[in-house]
């Protein structure tokens, strides 16, 4: 496919239209992500030597334009009034005039909720105990403890949210690693394994769409004993699925790589009858999660001998699990709070 190029002439056409979108935006600012004016940026030094300063002129204009049309939404939004979040349930308000308010009893947990409750009793039925992720961690558990060593490349793979104090919304519910091993390391000196499986939401900055949301939830799950190798690790997790899915399924492995597994894999299920189209090699299988044997490393960090013991790990997007078992085609519906699409659950 051509790539496509602008010259001095295009500039005025492609900023009216970037002006017309920018103001019927939510967020003004994301207009200097739109990729016309990155490629018009970029075309700069692709110009003539005696087009270039007048053409960079021009586009430069556009973009300081559009940022300042930016710059005063901002300033707009930050001189409107504070909304009172107590209204209308602020003390002050006379009985009679606040709204009834339903019962909790007559809610119903969230499909999503329904769904892990179901996946954790499988697992409780399997031995595992369960923890229940957190939605704020430090740099240790997100990185250090599971073998990112400061200057890591691998760090890079994880972009996620973070405070001003160095805070993180996790990318993964693998920051409960380390605290799931020292809480229950006493296990192993009473002959007894480490199983936890740990559900939590992990935050990620992504583009959203049909299958991928800046906000989902996970299951992790771990497991430390002695002599605990890979086929462990492979029927520990095509138990779960054939459970889940309510019928024998055959699984695969294949090389991946994780800082904080070794080796490191990606575990995939013959593809459920109720998924299947077809019966070429695409359609016979489905990659679910990512896992491993936990690297000695992580072990170490929780004061765990990785000459004695050894152990396995995985995880793995919940939605996605929820969304094959019922033919879900939007990852979207989970969060967008419409009642006919959550009814049905």
């Amino acid at each position: 496919m051509t790539k496509m190029s602008y010259n001095i002439d295009d500039v005025p056409a492609i900023g009216q239209a970037l002006k017309r979108q920018q103001a019927k935006l939510p967020e003004p600012k994301e207009i200097l992500k739109d990729r016309r004016l990155k490629q018009l940026l970029a075309d700069i030094k692709q110009q003539s030597a005696d087009q270039r300063a007048a053409y960079g002129q021009v586009v430069n204009r556009l973009k300081a334009e559009l940022q300042a049309a930016a710059a005063a939404a901002i300033d707009e939004e930050a001189g409107l009034s504070p909304i009172d979040i107590t209204a209308p349930f602020d003390s002050n308000v006379p009985a009679q005039l606040k709204p009834s308010v339903g019962r909790a009893t007559d809610g119903s947990l969230h499909p999503i909720w329904q769904e892990i409750d179901g996946m954790l009793d499988i697992y409780y039925r399997m031995g595992f105990n369960a923890e229940l992720s957190r939605q704020l961690d430090d740099d240790y558990h997100m990185f250090e403890s599971l073998n990112f060593p400061s200057d890591h490349p691998a760090r890079d793979d994880y972009d996620t949210f973070m405070t001003p104090e160095g805070l993180i919304a996790p990318a993964h519910t693998s920051t409960m690693q380390n605290r799931v091993l020292k809480q229950y390391r006493a296990n192993l000196a009473k002959g007894q394994a480490i199983a936890v499986v740990i559900p939590g939401r992990v935050f990620r900055n992504e583009d959203v769409d049909a299958t991928h949301e800046h906000t989902f939830y996970q299951l992790e799950g771990v497991y430390v004993d002695q002599g605990i190798n890979v086929g462990h690790l492979i029927a520990t997790l095509q138990t779960f699925m054939s459970e889940y899915f309510h019928q024998p399924l055959k699984s695969k492995i294949q090389p991946f790589y994780f800082p904080f597994t070794e080796p490191s894999l990606e575990f995939a299920i013959e593809r459920p009858a109720m998924l299947k189209k077809d019966d070429s090699e695409a359609e016979s299988w489905l990659e679910l999660l990512g896992c491993g044997l936990i690297h000695p490393n992580v072990l170490k960090a929780a004061a765990i001998d990785p000459v004695k013991y050894s152990g396995f790990a995985w995880g793995g997007g919940v939605e996605r699990l929820i969304m094959l078992k019922y033919g879900i085609e939007d990852l979207r519906h989970f969060h967008s709070g419409k009642l006919d699409f959550l009814r049905q659950f």
